[in-house]
Parts: C-alpha cells; sequence; structure tokens
C-alpha cells in the first residue's frame, strides 16, 4: 500500500508570518504555483492560495505590503505522511480540496496535490472525480476555502 510520504511533495515554498501579500504573488508567479503554506519555523499555522490573494487581499482593497496573515487561511484540513494514497484521493474528493498539507505534530512535512495522484497514475479516476467536483463547484457559488 503506497502511502502519502510516497508521494508528497517536499521541497515546499512557503511564506512567514511577517512576509506580505506582495511577496506571496512574486512567489507564486516565479515558482508557477497558486497554494503557500505558511509556517513559523517548520510549524503549519495556515495557507494562502492565489485564491485568497484576490478575494480576501486585493478585491478588499488590501495594499501589497499588508501582511500574509490578512489573507491566510487558518483552519486547514491536513493528513499524516501514514494515509493511504487511497484515503487521501478519497478526502480530497469528498472535501473538494486540491491540496492537502502534510503534516506530523504541527510540522509541515509536504504537500500532496491532485496533480500527485494523477501524475504517479495512482487512483486517476479519483483524482479526476475530485477535480471534476470541484471545477463544477466553482462554477456554482464562491467559495473562499480552497
Amino acid at each position: 500500500m503506497r502511502k502519502v510520504s510516497d508521494i508528497m511533495t517536499t521541497d515546499c515554498v512557503t511564506v512567514k508570518p511577517q512576509d506580505n501579500i506582495y511577496e506571496c504573488a512574486v512567489l507564486m508567479k516565479k515558482h508557477d504555483i497558486g497554494f503557500l503554506p505558511v509556517v513559523e519555523g517548520s510549524k503549519l499555522i495556515g495557507v494562502i492560495t492565489d485564491r485568497d490573494l484576490v478575494i480576501r487581499g486585493y478585491a478588499e482593497k488590501h495594499p501589497g505590503s499588508e501582511s500574509v496573515m490578512t489573507v491566510l487561511t487558518e483552519e486547514v484540513e491536513t493528513i499524516s505522511p501514514d494515509l493511504s494514497v487511497d484515503e487521501a484521493g478519497q478526502l480530497m474528493a469528498a472535501r473538494q480540496i486540491r491540496r492537502l498539507p502534510v503534516v506530523r505534530g504541527g510540522e509541515l512535512l509536504g504537500v500532496v496535490s491532485i496533480g500527485d495522484l494523477a501524475m504517479r497514475e495512482i487512483f486517476v479516476s479519483e483524482a479526476g472525480e475530485a477535480l471534476s467536483a470541484i471545477s463544477e463547484q466553482e462554477h456554482r457559488e464562491p467559495s473562499y476555502t480552497h
């Protein structure tokens, strides 16, 4: 049985609470990503998505110099590195989540994404179903948690 630790991305780009919104946007552009874990040391305290920057940041007229804490999502679904890949895929599909921080004892170890599941041809149908469900949800109503 494959575990999340076998497929997760471990070289995550992260930001700190003292960083600002503009720095997040620059990192997202530079690394072609839309998701940044916010860590204090190695402890995960939340995440910021490109959508968070737009909806909670710029659309609320916060300047780029504003703290990441302004747009941070604190209530984040996380998973253990010991969880099976199948269980991770089912959780992502059920909760309509594209990316899950992998945490042990509050410490960020990595991130697993739908792409990680699909790229490794693991649970491809579930990853596809999750992405389809997420895309359908985004077209129906706004959500500020993903």
